[in-house]
């Protein structure tokens, strides 16, 4: 009976620890390259909850996580990555952006950087924190994220970050820059899911 009391704590102590929420961008831990996504649902624009891993399933993913349709980084991250959706396709990989924002918002995103790409709202930052990615948003955001998320979130950012996955959910390559201002590029991305091919 010990043994099992102490497996569970310490089973409870780490998926305590995975999902905590870091002070500021800096401190983030992310999960792993080798390590499989936690099976976290996400809702799509048109409010259809789906699991992260059924999602990923379908094809390699490049999975986006970005802070939301009102950062202009974020819109012209996802827009520079949206241009070259066509290549990534060929290379056998769909593309899937994350955050905070509510379904409802999503689409604004999409509209306004043309893209031909799935969003999906983490609105209470579930997945964003079992990632690692999560920390606690200044003081100022409050409001704004709170309207963002339809009143689910108003503590946690993601760092923007991206991650290529397998069909399995299994990390193969993450990017993961506490700077927002700085983001993989297009061009960066392909080379990586070219040498990924090989």
């Amino acid at each position: 009976m010990k043994k099992f009391i102490v497996s569970f704590s310490v089973i409870l102590f780490s998926l305590t620890t995975f999902a905590q929420v870091a002070e500021n961008a800096e401190d983030v831990t992310p999960i792993k390259i080798g390590e499989q996504i936690p099976n976290i649902e996400v809702t799509s624009l048109e409010g259809q909850k789906n699991s992260i891993l059924k999602v990923a399933k379908e094809k390699p993913t490049v999975l986006l996580f970005y802070r939301g349709g009102w950062c202009p980084y974020c819109n012209r991250h996802l827009a520079a990555v949206g241009q070259s959706n066509e290549e990534i396709k060929k290379l056998g990989y769909q593309i899937i952006g994350i955050s905070p924002d509510a379904p409802s918002k999503l689409n604004k995103s999409v509209t306004k950087n043309k893209l031909s790409y799935k969003l999906y709202s983490d609105g209470d930052a579930s997945l964003i924190k079992v990632m690692g990615i999560a920390f606690k948003a200044p003081e100022k955001y409050s409001n704004m994220l709170l309207k963002h998320s339809d009143d689910k979130n108003s503590e946690v950012l993601p760092v923007p970050s991206l991650f290529v996955l397998d069909t399995n959910g299994k990390i193969l390559f993450e990017y993961v820059n506490p700077d927002y201002k700085t983001r993989m590029s297009p061009e960066q991305l392909i080379k990586t899911l070219k040498s990924l091919k090989e």
